[in-house]
């Protein structure tokens, strides 16, 4: 395993990645944070799971919340590396506070440079008023936006947050090529805007991913949550209509 210190030495341990090292030249690094729809942590862990992704590494902070998710009685590491050929996702199950951000990404961002990367997708939601399920591009040259001007929309004037937009201003700052692909979403757990955002990287990468079984699963949580939401309703009139009922005593 490869360790990488990632922090000035005052601020050891802070952040920390432990890693194989990227084989190859040239791969092309995707990123998937909890945000708005959870739409790139779904989206990439499903595209893990689904092409069979190595895990090589692991990436842990001091500033992160106690929280790992658990299968079977076995811990997963919340943020994690995989690679697939000249792909490799780093995928996490917890959100990053805005605090941290910055040291988030410059963090990441130093690791990745002895690797001579060709490119840097970021995968986040954005919350619109019209939920079509778009995916919005976003890059750091005028290059890059010609070459997803026909897989995605722009919006002609906006702003991102989180650790989204310090990964594209770190990798802008640096030269790094990089792309943001903003599914449009709904604030809660949204596998259609996921879906869209891999269609668009399966056309941008040739990654043939099926997305069948992700949208089955859409259609379940869909399912779920409009019975929650009927419960919930039905719940709510329940002590109205008690209210409503004559007293006697």
């Amino acid at each position: 395993m490869h360790y990488v210190k990632l922090m000035s030495p005052e601020a050891l341990y802070d952040i920390r990645i432990i890693s194989e090292p990227i084989s190859g030249d040239g791969a092309t690094i995707l990123m998937g944070f909890p945000g708005s729809g959870l739409v790139g942590s779904i989206a990439l862990q499903y595209l893990v799971d689904q092409k069979e992704f190595k895990q090589i590494g692991t990436m842990t902070s001091k500033y992160f919340p106690p929280f790992a998710m658990m299968a079977k009685g076995l811990i997963n590491v919340p943020v994690r590396i995989y690679q697939k050929d000249a792909i490799v996702a780093i995928v996490a199950d917890i959100p990053i506070h805005p605090m941290i951000c910055y040291e988030v990404a410059n963090g990441l961002v130093d690791w990745l440079m002895p690797f001579h990367i060709k490119e840097v997708v970021a995968l986040a939601g954005v919350v619109t008023t019209d939920d079509q399920k778009r995916v919005f591009g976003i890059a750091t040259t005028e290059e890059l936006l010609e070459r997803i001007k026909d897989v995605t929309e722009f919006l002609p004037v906006g702003s991102i947050s989180g650790i989204a937009s310090s990964l594209m201003t770190e990798c802008k700052i640096r030269g790094i090529p990089a792309i943001g692909l903003l599914g449009e979403t709904v604030n809660a757990p949204d596998p259609r805007a996921a879906v869209a955002s891999l269609e668009v990287l399966n056309h941008m990468y040739n990654l043939e991913v099926d997305i069948q079984p992700l949208l089955e699963q859409a259609d379940e949580i869909e399912a779920t949550m409009h019975k929650l939401a009927e419960e919930v309703q039905s719940s709510a009139e329940g002590p109205q209509k008690r209210e409503n009922l004559p007293m006697y005593g």
